[in-house]
């Protein structure tokens, strides 16, 4: 089955554009297209699309809101999200990923990083561009007040090894990276993971990078 995506961008052109690229690869399908943010959780609520590729600033109703609405807290079947913005954006990306986001690229990505975004998020993984977590995610961290207490029930919930895998996720490394600068295997990164996020009862790889510095556990240089 091919992976089905609903594309939610304003621009006509732009959406076109990702229409176009998903459209002629011959695992995806694009079951239907948003305006803007309202119609974004409308049809995607009604189509049920496998990943909905989200804008942030549309009308009506906000990337972020429209986000929050189709895979926020206490939502019962969240919709795989996958923000794609600009870095002068990069405040309302952060708040995406806080609303439920499963990840997110950078608008001038190339077509073959956006169709591996795509299928990544379809995927069950959680997608964060590493360029992007080290600028963005740290600086705005430093507006975050770090909860003393969270930290400490993260420590004593996570192995000292897990604590570091962490630490490496929300520095934005990927799991090869990972693997390396703690010499270990990739698949054994996997398995930390893994952990990390049935322990904390974490969704994905994003929700760790957000906890880390919303704990303190990590901080912005």
């Amino acid at each position: 089955m091919p992976v089905r995506v609903l594309v939610c961008e304003d621009q006509a052109l732009v959406r076109a554009g990702y229409t176009t690229i998903f459209s002629a690869q011959p695992d995806m399908a694009v079951v239907g297209e948003a305006a803007d943010g309202r119609q974004a959780v409308e049809q995607a609520l009604r189509l049920r699309p496998d990943v909905v590729v989200m804008d942030i600033r549309m009308p009506i109703l906000d990337g972020i809101e429209a986000t929050r609405q189709l895979a926020g807290p206490g939502v019962a079947e969240p919709a795989k999200v996958l923000v794609v913005t600009t870095f002068n954006v990069d405040e309302y990306v952060y708040e995406a990923l806080r609303a439920g986001a499963s990840g997110f690229l950078l608008k001038d990505a190339p077509p073959a990083e956006l169709i591996a975004g795509v299928r990544t998020v379809a995927a069950g993984d959680s997608l964060v561009a590493p360029a992007v977590t080290r600028t963005l995610i740290g600086h705005f961290a430093q507006r975050l007040r770090p909860a003393g207490t969270a930290q400490q029930e993260v420590r004593q919930a996570l192995s000292r090894r897990e604590v570091e895998v962490l630490e490496q996720i929300a520095a934005g490394l990927s799991n090869a990276e990972i693997a390396a600068k703690l010499c270990i295997t990739v698949e054994t990164v996997k398995t930390y993971v893994s952990r990390i996020l049935t322990k904390l009862d974490l969704r994905d790889r994003v929700q760790a990078v957000v906890l880390a510095y919303r704990t303190g556990l990590v901080v912005a240089d």
